[in-house]
């Protein structure tokens, strides 16, 4: 009995430790990509927040889970309007110029995060396996989805043709793996998140593209 609470002990202190790097992580993305727009204060706080607890929330919304993670971990609140305010301003005295380039490296750090976390969420709670990716997929994406909404874009994970949810895809894949081989959580969470996070990566690298679909036929 004491070995399965200290399984469950770590397990739920690396699943804590995964999403709270991972809320950082895309809060930056949301904070550049508002301060990118040029938007107020109280709107790169939202937007922020947007991008670092929508996916997550979604999540726990179809897993009818509860309380939210941002509700259990009410600190990250805190740590996210002090994370706005000192990047506002630092910006602002440095007078750095933030480019789209700049937002896409802290978003890949959160998508493979959030795909580990959220995967094996889903996981904890019994779910299928595809049901598990799915969820981990949601949790990774949909926060930039709503990010990139509210900043009046088509979510840049539909439109730059560089591979994005199937990064997400796969890494949660490797959660699922590594529980039917019976890895320490861990290590899986480890392995998940940093394979969806380097082919996401190297697509932004390399700048591979997934093909664009082309509309009717050839004309004739």
């Amino acid at each position: 009995m004491s070995a399965i609470k200290t399984t469950l002990f770590t397990l739920s202190n690396a699943q804590v430790v995964i999403e709270a790097v991972a809320t950082i992580a895309f809060a930056l993305s949301g904070l550049l990509e508002a301060a990118r727009k040029r938007l107020d204060a109280v709107g790169i706080c939202v937007v922020a927040g947007l991008a670092a607890f929508g996916g997550g929330t979604l999540r726990d919304v179809l897993l009818d889970r509860r309380p939210f993670f941002w509700v259990e971990h009410a600190l990250w609140l805190w740590a996210l309007l002090a994370l706005c305010i000192g990047a506002m301003l630092f910006m602002r005295s440095r007078h750095l110029a933030v480019t789209e380039r700049a937002m896409q490296w802290p978003d890949a750090i959160g998508l493979g995060l959030f795909t580990a976390g959220g995967t094996q969420i889903a996981l904890d709670m019994q779910q299928p396996a595809v049901v598990a990716v799915l969820m981990g997929v949601i949790t990774a994406v949909f926060g930039g989805v709503l990010r990139d909404i509210v900043c009046n874009e088509i979510p840049s994970a539909f439109r730059d043709h560089r591979p994005y949810a199937i990064c997400s895809f796969a890494g949660a894949w490797v959660t699922v793996a590594a529980q039917q081989l019976e890895l320490s959580h861990s290590i899986g969470l480890v392995l998940a998140a940093g394979t969806a996070t380097l082919l996401r990566a190297a697509a932004l690298w390399t700048g591979y593209t997934l093909p664009s679909w082309q509309a009717g036929g050839p004309e004739r």
